[in-house]
């Protein structure tokens, strides 16, 4: 952690990218107006502005060995707050990077990035297509493979291009190199509440799928086991990328459900771990009836998990 700075005794910094503004100005921090400034804020507005503007800034311009690159003068005038506010909140710059490292941890432009919204579209048309093929226990299998196949991929090119996602990767991957101490402790602890939504939101969708399509995990590994082993080879190929690129793109002819197609490496990986394990659940079994309940929930454009909820 940098030593802590006085107000007013920011280092110049050269050569860092334009940050895109509101009105579609480029300022850079610490070189050029930031925003307008606005009505007085309260003391909650003004450290909400401040991390939020810091965070961004962070994912601009990368997470480094520290966080000497920022500097506080250079931020307030980007968050376009009062300078007397922020010093009161923090009356040093240590201060400030500390709750900016407990901001970055609690992940939530993360867990905000993942295309929830993508990936219900694509259950939904994927049902959709093949409603016909889910009268039969390996219909539903194959179209749970369909289903990964395109989710998996869309999760791994949403973490993969999310700057946020590559902050907080960043900031997992040295958290243990922190120095000992409280910042230590409750970044870690904020690390932790992050990860346990994270795979909560993982077991959640798994679980609205497999509701949806009839099936169960077999006995063994946990949802959670499972959602943790999946989101860890996804995160493992984002960061593999980043040495062999060429990885994004390479793609597989093979068929994990019983049904040959176009895989790529992460969607094939994350099929293997997860396909093997499910079966049909005999507390569910398929029908005529429920196929139209299907058809009338996919009709209603409901989200995933309330299109579970409806069957």
């Amino acid at each position: 952690m940098p030593a802590d700075s006085a107000p007013g005794d920011p280092e110049i910094s050269r050569g860092r990218p334009r940050m895109p503004q509101p009105d579609g100005r480029s300022s850079v921090l610490g070189a050029g107006p930031g925003r307008p400034r606005r009505r007085r804020l309260s003391d909650t507005e003004t450290e909400r502005l401040m991390l939020e503007t810091a965070a961004g800034a962070v994912a601009d311009l990368g997470l480094t060995v520290s966080l000497d690159h920022l500097r506080l003068e250079d931020v307030i005038r980007e968050a376009g707050v009062a300078r007397s506010a922020v010093y009161r909140r923090w009356p040093s710059k240590g201060e400030f990077l500390g709750d900016l490292l407990l901001e970055l941890a609690r992940g939530q432009a993360p867990l905000a990035a993942v295309g929830v919204e993508e990936a219900g579209a694509s259950v939904r048309r994927i049902l959709g297509e093949r409603i016909a093929d889910l009268g039969t226990a390996e219909g539903r299998l194959r179209t749970a493979a369909e289903v990964v196949r395109e989710t998996a991929e869309q999760d791994f090119g949403h973490v993969r291009a999310s700057r946020d996602w590559r902050t907080y990767l960043a900031l997992t991957a040295t958290y243990v190199g922190m120095e000992s101490g409280d910042l230590h402790d409750r970044v870690g602890a904020a690390l932790a509440a992050t990860e346990a939504r994270l795979t909560e939101g993982i077991v959640a969708s798994h679980d609205a799928v497999l509701r949806l399509l009839g099936l169960r995990r077999r006995p063994g590994a946990t949802a959670e086991d499972l959602a943790h082993l999946a989101n860890a080879l996804l995160r493992g190929m984002v960061v593999k990328v980043v040495a062999r690129p060429e990885l994004a793109g390479r793609r597989l002819a093979a068929g994990p459900g019983g049904e040959p197609g176009d895989w790529s490496l992460v969607a094939f990986g994350v099929a293997q771990l997860l396909l093997g394990n499910l079966e049909p659940d005999p507390d569910r079994p398929w029908s005529e009836e429920r196929a139209d309940r299907l058809r009338a929930v996919l009709d209603s454009g409901a989200d995933l998990h309330e299109l579970a909820r409806d069957l």
